[in-house]
């Protein structure tokens, strides 16, 4: 078997394919469908997202410093799609997608509520990279939808909200889960 190259490129996949919600105003809220987005720090909690400066939302979040990362799943595929191919400043997304802008805890910019997380973030530095500008953002409230919940351990239940992922250009549901984390080095439980 061998290998063959590739001109230089973005193949870090799957990724999450989230919906960012902004504005600080129903007149001014907008959504931009992302992929370049993650995860830089836990203590303290930041993430980032990479827009280009053509989109409609960029603006809006360079001049309000908020935005709101949802994460979207299997049943939100279509308008995921959607809000990314269509610009704000030609559609209400939320109107065409039946979305609803629900209320944030901390910052301005609406949460989706349709979403099972909405991470409410403010943007600390933006770094020009070329065609997209990368806004480095602290998180500072994480809503997320309490049917995920289970009951028994109050622990939330990502996975059955069935996440949407892109993988070089194409979205999918998440497949069967095959272990958890330190599960290779995890010593075994002994049984009495």
């Amino acid at each position: 078997m061998g290998k063959i190259d590739f001109k230089p490129g973005n193949m870090v996949y799957p990724l999450p394919a989230v919906m960012v919600s902004c504005g600080h105003s129903p007149e001014q809220y907008n959504i931009i469908t992302i992929a370049w987005t993650g995860t830089i720090s836990s203590d303290p909690p930041m993430c980032y997202i990479s827009v280009r400066p053509e989109r409609h939302s960029y603006n809006i979040i360079k001049e309000t410093g908020e935005f709101v990362i949802n994460l979207t799943t299997e049943n939100m595929a279509r308008a995921t799609d959607w809000c990314g191919c269509r610009s704000g400043s030609k559609f209400n997304k939320w109107t065409e997608m039946n979305l609803t802008p629900g209320e944030a805890k901390v910052v301005k910019a609406p949460i989706i509520n349709e979403a099972p997380v909405s991470i409410e973030c403010k943007v600390e530095n933006i770094i020009e990279l070329g065609v997209h500008h990368m806004f480095i953002a602290r998180v500072v409230n994480v809503r997320v939808d309490d049917k995920y919940m289970e009951p028994e351990s109050g622990k939330f239940n990502l996975a059955s909200s069935n996440p949407l992922v892109f993988c070089h250009g194409a979205y999918f549901k998440m497949g069967q889960k095959i272990g958890k984390f330190g599960f290779t080095v995890a010593k075994k439980k002994k049984r009495k």
